[in-house]
């Protein structure tokens, strides 16, 4: 369908739901001034429906709503209830639904370079200081030209939450160092799966909701998602004990908040405000709950479940800092590719210098508060 189409279908529904509107109002003698219908967007997740990341989307539409007087409504829908979780792209794009809640790396075999907006090379920043690059640094325009000019995309995208670092994963068995690795089939998304296979090992990139049957299979040996909540909620503890904290296969990745380009520019200026920064204030809210329910979740997994909770070896550390310095050169061999790395990296070296020299060593603070529960 035509963008005038598009354009025009809308714009025809919605003069006829006002034209309804007020023909009844005269009918039936209502007051003067009637309460316009909501606009409806409907959003899919790329997350089931029991999932935290459900409950985060949820507290974006509640936000939406309430700043728009009720004259936004977003129905949100969990994965696969119109298409499969990679498939929601694709969908946003041919206007089969209005928007959605997923992550950049789920469209990644589009474009090596979407990973690089959440799951790119760690150059040193955190998460919320490369979500300042996505803000202040540029990288909104970087996004616009890749997915509108690069890869031909009637979409808009904004990012939300800054996630933590994403666990190393889960493991049957302890690891110790990148020979225990090798071979290994691990489930990851995105550059993560072209960083961990030229270490060794042999990457199936799976939404979360298949990833527990893959391990009962065997089609798996190791798997990572995202979060203890996440991890819990979809069973991780019950095919694997072993659950390795921190790594920078993913260490700064934020949610991605999709609209149809028609759908989104067709909206009263207003409109289009609240839905842009109501992400800004759901990262909030998300963030908040995240660090409750993850807090909570990681001792439930070691205290009820009987996971062993460790740090992933600076063997497997320094290996993935060093991977990362080898495939870079290859991938950078796409003039787009390169072209947001070097403004990540020059965002990196000036925001993260300042937001490293500056922060006190937390864990120095948690030993002396807390001696003995670290065991770095």
């Amino acid at each position: 369908m035509s963008d005038n189409a598009k354009i025009g279908r809308r714009s025809f529904l919605k003069k006829s739901a006002l034209m309804g509107g007020a023909a009844a109002g005269s009918m039936l003698a209502a007051p003067a001034v009637l309460a316009q219908a909501p606009v409806v967007i409907k959003m899919q997740t790329s997350w089931g429906a029991a999932n935290i990341w459900q409950e985060f989307a949820q507290d974006y539409a509640d936000r939406v709503e309430q700043m728009s007087g009720g004259r936004l409504k977003i129905d949100l829908l969990p994965a696969g209830a119109v298409v499969a979780a990679f498939q929601v792209m694709d969908a946003v794009n041919d206007g089969i639904l209005d928007a959605a809640h997923s992550v950049t790396a789920y469209w990644y075999g589009k474009s090596k370079a979407a990973s690089l907006f959440g799951t790119g090379p760690v150059l040193g920043a955190s998460s919320p200081a490369m979500l300042g690059w996505f803000y202040e640094g540029g990288g909104d325009e970087l996004y616009r030209e890749l997915t509108q000019d690069v890869l031909g995309l009637d979409v808009v995208g904004f990012l939300g939450m800054p996630m933590f670092a994403q666990p190393f994963g889960w493991f049957k068995e302890p690891i110790a160092g990148v020979a225990d690795i090798q071979g290994f089939k691990y489930r990851t998304v995105g550059l993560a799966a072209d960083l961990l296979q030229s270490m060794g090992m042999s990457v199936a990139q799976l939404p979360g909701g298949e990833i527990v049957p893959a391990m009962e299979r065997g089609v798996i040996d190791a798997f990572e998602f995202n979060n203890p909540s996440s991890d819990k909620d979809f069973g991780a503890q019950d095919v694997a004990k072993n659950y390795f904290l921190s790594s920078y296969h993913q260490a700064a990745e934020q949610f991605e908040f999709l609209f149809n380009r028609i759908t989104y520019e067709d909206l009263d200026p207003d409109l289009q405000a609240i839905l842009k920064y109501g992400v800004e204030a759901s990262a909030t809210a998300n963030l908040n709950k995240a660090m409750r329910r993850y807090s909570e979740d990681l001792q439930w997994l070691q205290n009820e479940a009987g996971v062993t909770v460790h740090r992933t070896p600076k063997e497997i550390l320094s290996a993935q800092l060093e991977a990362w310095s080898n495939i870079l050169p290859d991938l950078e061999s796409d003039p787009m590719f390169k072209k947001i790395v070097d403004s990540q990296r020059a965002w990196a070296e000036k925001v993260a210098f300042y937001e490293l020299m500056n922060a006190p060593d937390y864990a120095l603070a948690y030993e002396h508060f807390f001696p003995g529960k670290l065991k770095l």
